[in-house]
């Protein structure tokens, strides 16, 4: 079972039934987590009515797709944050709630792709912080979330100079893997936006002084670290995803370039082959002209079209055409 009990400040027990919760919340020396993974609506009821849940948040829980967010109740607080998980390439993010109480922070996931034990190793890494209760866990859970975010967008980071480098390079590439590329990259950029940019808000609302419920002036520089995090990843991403529109137009305008150099030789070609065409054809009429029946006029062709067409391939040489 994913339960804790500290006790001023000292990990006590783990791993009992989350029903002996009720026998150590109504001590407020006793600071307790436990987390819920994929519940039933009769779980989250029942953990709702032990320790007074608004049923307003019981019913978020149940509701797929939430927007990051804090709300505030008489008694708790309530949360949504999502970590960061891929399927096949594609970024699936993982809801997890959190209900804050006085001294009780209940985590809900809605799957095992977000580890949890990420979250105890930061706990126990931490424990000298342990006396601070719900505002240290807390912390805990949120800076794991907003790490997570980091070090993903650091990979974005990392995706969007090698496409850079694709972009830019003067052997051959793959156009429609390299499109393929991009789009992936914009559509996985466009759902970490959804889930970073009300991250700021969230750890904002928290850092209020008049929040009770975690206020700790020993914790608000852990909150403030962060806070700051949240700032650069939201940052970073506007900053890539306003690269990428760049690299798409870029992609664009050199497709465009590529099609007019294309135009380009192809009409100068046709130009040149058009010079053959036309005095073949003048001395093919049915008509007296000069030359006719004489092997001058056969010369007198073939070298005007030998000089003329020699001609416009030098001009349109010199001009960059061919």
């Amino acid at each position: 079972m994913h339960t804790r009990l500290y006790r001023n400040g000292v990990l006590e027990k783990e791993g009992f039934p989350i029903e002996e919760v009720s026998d150590y919340v109504d001590d407020e020396a006793n600071t307790v987590w436990f987390d819920l993974c994929s519940p039933t609506p009769e779980d989250l009821a029942a953990v709702g009515e032990e320790l007074g849940l608004h049923e307003l948040a019981v019913e978020d829980v149940l509701s797929d797709h939430q927007r990051p967010k804090v709300d505030i109740y008489q008694n708790h607080l309530f949360l949504t944050v999502y970590g960061v998980h891929f399927d096949d390439g594609r970024l699936d993010p993982v809801e997890v709630n959190a209900f804050v109480t006085k001294n009780a922070l209940v985590t809900v996931r809605e799957s095992d792709h977000f580890d949890i034990g990420e979250v105890l190793k930061r706990w126990d890494a931490g424990k000298r912080l342990a006396g601070h209760g719900v505002a240290f866990l807390l912390h805990g859970l949120l800076d794991y979330v907003v790490d997570e975010q980091f070090d993903l967008v650091q990979e974005f980071d990392n995706r969007v100079e090698n496409l850079e480098d694709l972009l830019f390079e003067e052997t051959p590439i793959d156009g429609r893997q390299l499109q393929r590329t991009m789009y992936d990259l914009r559509k996985n950029m466009a759902s970490f936006r959804k889930i970073t940019m009300p991250m700021r808000e969230v750890v904002g609302v928290l850092l209020r002084r008049d929040q009770e419920l975690i206020a700790d002036p020993v914790m608000a520089p852990y909150y403030e670290d962060v806070y700051d995090h949240v700032v650069r990843v939201t940052e970073w991403t506007e900053s890539l995803r306003d690269l990428l529109a760049n690299m798409r137009e870029t992609r664009l305008a050199q497709q465009g370039f590529r099609l007019n150099e294309i135009m380009k030789r192809v009409t100068s070609w046709a130009a040149i082959i058009a010079v053959p065409t036309a005095i073949t054809g003048f001395y093919g009429m049915n008509v007296p002209y000069p030359g006719e029946g004489q092997p001058w006029g056969v010369w007198l062709s073939s070298a005007l079209v030998a000089v003329v067409s020699v001609a416009l391939y030098v001009v349109f040489k010199k001009k960059d055409w061919l």
